[in-house]
C-alpha cells in the first residue's frame, strides 16, 4: 500500500507545480487542480478496494495519516475556489469577508475541540473506531457527512483529520491575503469619492457609453465595482440611479457638463497668465 500512496502523492504533487508553473489565470489553474485530485482519489479508492490492507494497523495508517492528506487537498483548493469567486470587490470589504471565512474556521475548531485534542497530541488509544471502516461510534463526534459516504473507502475520522489539515492551509491563506491588504492600505494614498453617489455614476456611465474599458467590452457591473473598490464606495443600486438621471426633464448629464465647463474654465485661465 504505501509504495503505490507515495507514487500516487509524488504524481500528484508533480503535476500541481506544473500547473502552478504553466498556467496563469488562478481560477483555472484551481479548477485543473481540483480535477487532479479527484483523478488521485479515484486510483487510490480503486486500488484499496481491489487489493485491501494486510492488517489493521496498514488501514489505521492510511486513513489516519495518508488519505487525509490528499483529501484535505481537496478541500483547500476547492475552498479557495469558492472564496476567490465570491469575493467581494473593494478592499474594505473584501477585507470583511476574508474575516468572516476566518471565522468559519474558529467555529469548526471550537465544535471539534476534542478531536482537535486527540488528533494534535498524536492519541491512538481510539484509532480503532475512528479509522477502521465499519467500527463507528456515533457519540464519537461523528459528522452527518460520513453517513452519505462510500464505507468501504471511508471510516468515520479520516474526513475530519483532512479537514483539520485543509483548514491550517486555508488560514495561512486568509491571514496572507488580509496581510496584503492591510500592506497595500499602509503604503498606498487612499483616494475616497466626496462627491454625491449621482455624481459618479453618471460619469461611470458616460465612460462607459465611450467604451474606454476594454475596448467597449467591458460590463458595466465590473466597471462599477471596480470604482466603488478604488475609491471606497458603495454604490447601491447604481441601474436605478441610473434610470432616475435618463428620467430628468432638464440637463441629464448634470455632473459631466459640469467637469466640462470647468475644465474649459480653468484651461482659459491658465492662458491668460
Amino acid at each position: 500500500m504505501d509504495k503505490f500512496y507515495n507514487e500516487t502523492y509524488l504524481k500528484l504533487e508533480t503535476a500541481i507545480q506544473e500547473l502552478e508553473i504553466e498556467t496563469d489565470c488562478s481560477i483555472k489553474r484551481i479548477e485543473a487542480v481540483i480535477e487532479l485530485i479527484i483523478q488521485s482519489l479515484a486510483d487510490l479508492k480503486e486500488f484499496v478496494l481491489k487489493h485491501d490492507f494486510k492488517n489493521m494497523e496498514e488501514e489505521i495508517h492510511f486513513f489516519k495519516c495518508q488519505k487525509p492528506v490528499i483529501v484535505s487537498k481537496l478541500i483547500y483548493y476547492n475552498s479557495i475556489y469558492k472564496i476567490e469567486t465570491k469575493r467581494p470587490y473593494g478592499n474594505k470589504r473584501t477585507k470583511k469577508y476574508f474575516t468572516k471565512e476566518l471565522k468559519k474556521l474558529k467555529r469548526f475548531f471550537e465544535n471539534n475541540l476534542d478531536f482537535y485534542k486527540y488528533y494534535r497530541s498524536n492519541n491512538s488509544f481510539v484509532d480503532e473506531k475512528f479509522f477502521v471502516r465499519g467500527k463507528h461510534d456515533i457519540r464519537l463526534w461523528l459528522d452527518t457527512f460520513y453517513f452519505e459516504a462510500d464505507h468501504r473507502f471511508s471510516t468515520s475520522h479520516d474526513y475530519k483529520v483532512a479537514k483539520i489539515i485543509a483548514n491550517d492551509l486555508i488560514q495561512v491563506y486568509l491571514e496572507d491575503r488580509l496581510n496584503n491588504i492591510n500592506q497595500k492600505k499602509s503604503s498606498d494614498v487612499s483616494l475616497n469619492w466626496t462627491a454625491s453617489k449621482t455624481a459618479l455614476i453618471e460619469l461611470i456611465y458616460g465612460l462607459y457609453s465611450q467604451g474606454v474599458f476594454s475596448n467597449g467590452h467591458a460590463d458595466i457591473k465590473v466597471i462599477a465595482k471596480t470604482f466603488e473598490g478604488t475609491f471606497n464606495i458603495d454604490l447601491g443600486d447604481f441601474y436605478h440611479t441610473f434610470l432616475e438621471l435618463k428620467s430628468r426633464k432638464i440637463n441629464k448629464t448634470k455632473f459631466l457638463d459640469s467637469v466640462r465647463d470647468t475644465l474649459i474654465r480653468k484651461m482659459d485661465e491658465q492662458d491668460e497668465r
